[in-house]
């Protein structure tokens, strides 16, 4: 057995299905063992989006994606998906090939320090220098990534690592790390403390961030929310924690929020922050959150708790195994009152449009197309205005809806689609992007043709980097930069070109028989929506 056969029988006992990847000579020997194995192996077209695409698989299926690319500017590439995954706590197993390690440090072709490179946005990572450590450094990759705070892990093989023998090949059930021992039961002497305040509050919201489905905890929160009838909020990585109409729940918090989300927020009399980071797009003013209120947080990662804000009450640990021991405590909470205001706020202060009747309206038509989707579908936005759209407008039943909101990465939802789709391919997945980041991964169109990856694809066209205009509009009196898309392709033709159905839709006149003709049956769609180039978020 060579280290490369190592590393995929690794991948075996881990249950892997899927690489996304782009193969180069370091990382040949891996490519060549992974051929005698039942492994699909998917063809990106370019590097970051094999991140992007491990990460929509990983977020389905509750299974590190892992991706596998070259030495050099393959690694290099990739470094903007891992990112990507690091600031959304998305576990992946990012293999790289390395140089041969007899000449590292010698600036030899292709050669570049990974490791190095991808410090502040992995879990950790290793460069393999001896091929019988392999079975171990993967073993514990796996459990690094999907335990505790999720994260990325990247594994640096040198060629001849992978090409020399391994002794011995022992994979161990589990794995103990010394240095690595995270918290995943909640102290109970704080979840008492949280009790005893919920019991005496009248205003109390709970905040959900990504962590809740991170932790598999959606039916938990849902639970312990309805059982004591506590009003729910979510930042951007939350949305889908629970139903977008479950009675309890007020939407999306931050600059781009529900008004009403965020006066509940600021409001409450007890606010507990679970899985979020209370970053400054969800939360701005830090002082809103903790003045005249308890502050309870709750997050998987000690580092993130006081890290923005002091918490009234700190509490470490997974949520889903919080909200298990919660939902054991019996206490009373009385807050009709508050129930009934929110409600209020949420009739009064509903988000008011005035579109222009001769574009498509993004907000209605990803409403009619979010109501028209099956119910388990996938929604995956991208980033920009459409992103923001999709966030305040989009109707989550019981299917996911994805996006990236730590690093906001555009080009992220068409690989992340394709991830999903492949994880659950019985389910309808649907990629929205701007005619901005559309470009920026219209190359995977191909990889589309070539796996035969039905993904549906909405492009909210406009002819403008819409988000950074509109920033542009407000604070530069419309002195407009570098915001024209002017040149951009004929979707129809492209569409042509990779074999994909297309269709256009200029206004909502037709929108419902367009959006029926789109989702109609599980193929590749690009549907072109034309949009008020002046319109906001």
């Amino acid at each position: 057995m060579t280290g490369a056969d190592a590393i995929v029988k690794c991948l075996e006992n881990e249950g892997v299905e899927y690489v996304f990847g782009y193969p180069g000579v370091a990382i040949c020997p891996f490519y060549n063992s992974i051929l005698d194995s039942s492994i699909k192996t998917i063809l990106i077209r370019t590097e970051q989006n094999a991140a992007h695409a491990a990460s929509g698989l990983t977020r389905v299926s509750g299974k590190p994606g892992v991706c596998a690319v070259t030495s050099g500017p393959g690694a290099t590439n990739v470094i903007t998906g891992i990112a990507t995954a690091f600031a959304d706590s998305i576990p992946l197993i990012c293999i790289t090939g390395q140089v041969n390690s007899s000449l590292l440090g010698s600036d030899v072709f292709q050669e570049a320090d990974i490791t190095g490179a991808v410090e502040s946005f992995v879990k950790y990572s290793y460069l393999v220098r001896d091929a019988n450590d392999i079975p171990r450094i993967f073993k514990e990759a796996f459990h690094l990534a999907n335990t505790g705070r999720k994260g990325p892990v990247l594994i640096d093989v040198p060629i001849d690592i992978q090409d020399a023998e391994v002794k011995k090949f022992v994979y161990l059930e589990s794995v103990s790390m010394r240095t690595y021992k995270p918290t995943v039961k909640g102290n109970m002497v704080q979840i008492k403390k949280v009790v005893a305040e919920l019991s005496r509050a009248k205003r109390p919201v709970i905040c959900a961030g990504g962590g809740i489905l991170s932790s598999d905890g959606e039916k938990e929160l849902l639970a312990f929310a309805e059982k004591h009838e506590i009003p729910v909020v979510s930042t951007m990585m939350g949305i889908g924690v629970m139903p977008t109409r479950h009675p309890l729940y007020y939407g999306m918090v931050g600059n781009n929020g529900k008004p009403y989300a965020n006066r509940a927020m600021n409001e409450s009399d007890l606010l507990l922050m679970v899985g979020a980071r209370v970053a400054d797009r969800a939360v701005n003013q830090p002082d809103l959150i903790t003045n005249n209120k308890v502050l309870v947080h709750m997050d998987v990662d000690p580092a993130e708790i006081g890290k923005n804000v002091g918490p009234s009450i700190p509490l470490v640990g997974d949520a889903k195994h919080i909200f298990e021991d919660l939902l054991l405590q019996e206490f009373t909470c009385e807050h009709k009152e508050w129930i009934d205001t929110l409600n209020g706020y949420r009739q009064t202060m509903a988000p008011k449009r005035n579109p222009d009747p001769a574009y498509v309206d993004p907000a209605a038509f990803i409403t009619l197309l979010s109501e028209k989707m099956e119910d388990e579908g996938i929604y995956v936005a991208d980033v920009g205005q459409n992103q923001i759209w999709s966030c305040g407008y989009h109707i989550v039943k019981k299917g996911r809806f994805l996006t990236t909101g730590g690093m906001g990465t555009m080009g992220y939802s068409i690989p992340a689609a394709m991830g999903a789709k492949l994880a659950q391919p019985d389910k309808q997945v649907v990629a929205v992007c701007g005619d901005g980041s559309f470009q920026m991964s219209m190359m995977e169109l191909a990889t589309m043709r070539q796996h035969h990856v039905p993904v549906k694809i909405v492009v909210l066209k406009n002819n403008y980097l819409g988000m950074v205009r509109q920033f542009q509009h407000y604070n530069y009196a419309d002195k407009y930069s570098v915001v024209d898309l002017s040149g951009s392709p004929d979707l129809e033709k492209l569409s042509s070109a990779y074999d994909m159905k297309y269709l256009r839709l200029e206004n909502m006149e037709k929108a419902a028989e367009k959006i029926d003709e789109f989702l109609r049956d599980d193929e590749s769609v690009l549907l072109e929506c034309i949009i008020d180039p002046m319109d906001l978020v």
